[in-house]
């Protein structure tokens, strides 16, 4: 098992920034890359970016490349996302995975609220 809580989320007016934080415990090295996603009231889950612990790279959904940048402390089993320049269509609750398998999410935090007023 992997347990996996978010925190940084908040209320910020576009154009600023906040930093997620995803603290990954219990069974850490069976998970190969943590994912954030996110979703809007009425909306699908949205995939946003992902890293790999190991070699660390990375990838971006359009909608947030060049705006977000993910990264990762392997000491502290903890995985970030800044986020700048943000926009009202940014608003959602953004989550966590942990990936066991390429592209596989097993493991989900309990979100947290990302609001960005205009």
């Amino acid at each position: 098992q992997v347990q996996l809580v978010e925190s940084g989320g908040g209320l910020v007016q576009a154009g600023g920034s906040l930093r997620l934080t995803c603290a990954a415990s219990g069974r850490t090295v069976s998970s190969i890359a943590i994912g954030w996603f996110r979703q809007a009231p009425g909306n699908e889950r949205e995939f946003i970016a992902h890293i790999k612990w190991s070699a660390g790279s990375t990838y971006y959904a359009d909608s947030v490349k060049g705006r977000f940048t993910i990264s990762r402390d392997n000491a502290k089993n903890t995985v970030y996302l800044q986020m700048n320049s943000l926009k009202p269509e940014d608003t959602a609750v953004y989550y966590c995975a942990a990936a066991i398998s390429p592209g596989q999410y097993n493991y989900w935090g309990q979100g947290t609220q990302v609001t960005v007023s205009s």
